[in-house]
């Protein structure tokens, strides 16, 4: 295994450059359509890569051989789609003997983990959430008495495909624990957590007739916590909330960030 840093200047390498060298990197990060393309998502891969670069951990992306994991289509409906897209992904991983993959996205990672054995494609998927509690439980991530958020009131948003699909509840919780923050749930949070609107491809459509839309009501349980960051795991989710952050006005009040932003920030990456 190569146990070399990335590269001195901050270059993430991709698969090809790394089996162009002969060599095979400890794991890859898979981006993600929004890790990818989404703006605001783009900040959240950046801020992940830093702290995997930071701590010496050999990993490598697949560039422009990565497409959709096939997630959308399949809730949509379109089962034929997502087989040709799940099929193609499934090639180009085991052309590269991928044994182990991390990704910021609960549905590529749902879909990775659960969906891609039962077309042939078996790997050990982990979400960054339980990546980086890992890392701090084994010491490799140090994060600063009094920093950046100590004492600082976030509440959290389970993701649907972390929590109800998947059971992760505690990880993310422990990495805001580590922060040195005040966590404040929601009234509804965990296993009985509200979806921020947006999963089963609903992301890709118009709502819903209906008295209130489902981000708004999310928002609103935020926003009565007082916290003033809500800190999210799932692109979909940060979209949602963003939204409805900017409909009740509170963009300079309340943050919405990503575990690993958190991370980064508070340790100045």
């Amino acid at each position: 295994m190569n146990t070399a840093n990335n590269n001195s200047n901050n270059h993430v390498p991709t698969m090809a450059e790394m089996a162009a060298k002969g060599e095979q990197p400890d794991i890859l990060f898979w981006v993600g359509c929004a890790g990818s393309y989404d703006q605001r998502y783009q900040k959240v891969t950046k801020a992940l890569a830093s702290i995997l670069i930071e701590l010496n951990i050999s990993f490598a992306v697949l560039g422009t051989e990565e497409t959709c994991t096939g997630d959308p289509a399949r809730r949509a409906g379109n089962e034929f789609l997502y087989q040709m897209q799940a099929v193609a992904n499934i090639q180009v991983l085991d052309g590269y003997q991928i044994k182990k993959i991390i990704t910021a996205c609960p549905h590529c990672f749902n879909t990775l983990k659960n969906e891609y054995p039962e077309l042939g494609g078996s790997y050990e998927v982990i979400h960054h959430s339980t990546f980086l509690q890992q890392l701090i439980d084994e010491g490799r991530i140090t994060l600063k008495e009094g920093g950046s958020f100590k004492g600082k009131k976030i509440t959290y948003h389970d993701s649907c495909y972390l929590g109800r699909a998947n059971g992760i509840y505690e990880a993310p919780r422990k990495v805001l624990e580590a922060l040195d923050t005040e966590l404040i749930e929601m009234k509804r949070c965990g296993t009985n957590g509200l979806c921020c609107g947006a999963g089963g491809a609903q992301m890709f459509k118009e709502q819903e007739r209906g008295n209130k839309a489902i981000n708004i009501e999310r928002t609103e349980e935020a926003l009565a916590t007082e916290a003033s960051i809500i800190a999210s795991a799932c692109p979909f989710c940060m979209t949602m909330l963003t939204d409805g952050i900017k409909s009740k006005e509170k963009e300079d009040e309340v943050k919405v960030m990503d575990l690993a932003e958190l991370i980064a920030q508070d340790k100045g990456l």
